[in-house]
């Protein structure tokens, strides 16, 4: 074995060793409540009927296939969580494009725009149905003024309307959070390049196209997995709004296990939900995760 080989193995048993205690944390608030909820979901607890835990096996996770009401709210939730977050991504890029760019106040525009994502999301949802408030809300009044409706919408008390109210409201908080992860990406891009595209006759959209957004898509990816996995798992934002209501339109599928658990008592099943759910959320980030490596391999051998 070469002096080369020896430390490289070396350099490779300290790179674990120092990943040990991020792998411990994560197995501490990561892995164990998961592994903790599955072992419940094997078990018949209500506080209604049954004190102590009766041993079921999968009969809870059974259940849940043919639970028409959770595949309602888990379908509202997709549905939330993708427009909400292309809305997002697609703002993020232009306020981080906006950001980027040097003009006076610059820094203090940069805090400003983060408050939103800093503000308790309660806080903000209380806030946003005020705004929404079919009597004396501002969004029916500034609607009104310019002549676009003739009569106040009740935003929270239709399912269209209502649902267009809460991912206006999330929209607003989160998209903060992904302009300044795109902005960290942005600044590591070389202005060099854009220079020298220049040069060569490229328009601002070509580079925007052919360098700005090849090298930001990982950062991109990032925002998007991360904003995807917070988004469907919301809770006090709907909770503060509408309850999941009109008629369970706006109800996710936190609302449906926080119901399961709270309201009806039984643990057993609120537990399998949280299970089905985070298995089905995996499912699906690993799914994204493959085609996008999969549409990447194949630009880079189309190149």
């Amino acid at each position: 074995m070469t002096k080369a080989t020896t430390a490289r193995s070396r350099e490779r048993r300290t790179g674990l060793y120092l990943l040990l205690p991020a792998v411990a944390v994560l197995l501490l608030v990561f892995a164990y409540p998961i592994a903790r909820s599955f072992w419940l979901g094997l078990f018949a607890q209500n506080l209604g009927t049954e004190l102590k835990p009766v041993f079921i096996g999968l009969s809870n996770y059974v259940r849940i296939l043919g639970d028409g009401h959770f595949w309602q709210v888990f379908w509202i939730t997709t549905r939330f969580t993708v427009i909400s977050v292309a809305i997002e991504l697609v703002l993020g890029i232009g306020i981080a494009l906006v950001l980027n760019q040097s003009f006076p106040g610059r820094n203090a525009v940069r805090t400003i725009t983060i408050l939103p994502w800093a503000l308790p999301t309660a806080l903000i949802a209380l806030g946003w149905a005020w705004i929404f408030n079919d009597q004396y809300g501002i969004a029916n009044d500034i609607l009104m003024r310019l002549g676009l409706i003739q009569a106040g919408i009740n935003w929270l008390g239709a399912p269209l309307p209502a649902t267009t109210a809460l991912i206006a409201a999330d929209v607003w908080k989160t998209t903060p959070f992904i302009s300044i992860l795109l902005l960290a990406g942005l600044q590591s891009i070389p202005s060099d390049l854009y220079e020298a595209y220049a040069l060569e006759g490229g328009t601002p959209w070509q580079s925007f196209t052919r360098i700005t957004l090849p090298l930001l898509l990982p950062q991109i990816i990032i925002a998007v997995l991360f904003r995807f996995a917070q988004t469907f798992g919301i809770f006090d934002l709907i909770q503060v709004m509408t309850g999941g209501g009109p008629g369970g339109s706006t109800e996710v599928v936190a609302l449906y296990v926080y119901a399961n658990a709270m309201r009806y008592l039984d643990f057993g099943y609120a537990s399998a939900l949280i299970v089905v759910t985070f298995l089905l959320l995996v499912l699906a980030i690993a799914l994204a995760s493959l085609i996008i490596s999969r549409s990447r391999s194949t630009a880079g051998t189309s190149d």
